[in-house]
């Protein structure tokens, strides 16, 4: 399975409109997502299939996703079939519901990779929870190893998870903290990266709701956001960044707690606050990522 050091914004494409890929590649955007599902009509996909195709090609070497139909639609063979080649690194599958579902797409992946000579486990998975039976089975859904492994981590999409459960989502977002928190959690406590939030598609031009919404996911432990508009990515970037003052403030923890080791002591305070390993272990976090994105 392929790694990635950090999502903070992914930038959701059309598939049918190629254009707009050599668009996003160009953007801040840490990984661009040319979808073949929603964004795509029915009668199109099979035309779209080959555009897609000769786009992950030309922008090899970038961070380029795709999100195939589901594993219950008659479109998902002729997807993978197409699209599984050496410059695809990753897929977003839909309407993730069960750990079967994670068995089922690693059997699929498996035979078009040993078709096409592509080294078993090339292509890794994000699994997008959609709706209140993939919330429910969120950990074991997580938890599931195939072999090879393929699962990287999952995603919440919002708007089919409201469908689901016949309600609306306000801009404050109250009624989606559950399904996020038990997201977040999941991935955490199966071992897995953190997960990608839910788009905001509310009202596009909002930017302060989006900043919030965006605010709200990293706060439940999210580690970036699934983004419709390229005037999300700047915003979701800074949010799932860490700050000036927290870069500063790690890297005094992790020098005076080195400091303090070394002389026999493991609990300190740095600025008035209390520090021992599990901060410390989060200051180390916050440098990778400052570094990463430096």
């Amino acid at each position: 399975m392929k790694q990635i050091e950090s999502i903070r914004t992914a930038l959701f494409v059309p598939g049918n409109r190629p254009d707009r890929v050599d668009k996003a590649v160009n953007t801040a955007a840490d990984v661009v997502i040319i979808d073949l599902e929603d964004a795509v009509p029915h009668a199109l996909k099979s035309e779209t299939r080959p555009l897609v195709r000769q786009k992950l090609v030309e922008h090899h070497g970038h961070n380029i996703f795709v999100r195939v139909n589901g594993l219950d639609t008659e479109f998902i063979n002729e997807d993978l079939d197409e699209l599984v080649v050496k410059s695809l690194a990753f897929i977003i599958i839909p309407k993730i519901e069960r750990p079967q579902h994670i068995r089922e797409a690693n059997r699929l992946l498996s035979e078009i990779e040993k078709k096409k000579g592509i080294p078993p486990g090339s292509i890794s998975i994000i699994a997008l929870i959609e709706s209140a039976l993939g919330v429910e089975n969120a950990f074991r859904i997580a938890s599931e190893r195939t072999e090879p492994n393929r699962l990287f981590t999952v995603a919440f999409g919002a708007a089919d998870f409201a469908l689901d459960m016949g309600i609306e989502i306000s801009k404050a977002g109250d009624e989606i903290a559950y399904p996020r928190a038990r997201l977040a959690l999941a991935c955490r406590a199966a071992g897995i990266e953190p997960p990608l939030d839910t788009p905001f598609m509310i009202d596009l031009n909002d930017i302060v709701a989006l900043e919030a919404d965006a605010k709200r996911a990293k706060i439940f432990g999210f580690q970036g956001k699934l983004c419709i508009h390229p005037k999300q990515v700047e915003i979701c970037n800074r949010i799932f960044s860490p700050t000036e003052e927290e870069i500063e403030y790690a890297a005094k923890v992790v020098q005076a707690f080195s400091q303090a080791e070394s002389s026999g002591t493991a609990a300190i305070q740095v600025d008035g606050k209390f520090v021992d390993y599990p901060v410390v272990e989060r200051s180390r976090r916050i440098l990778k990522m400052a570094k990463l994105i430096d």
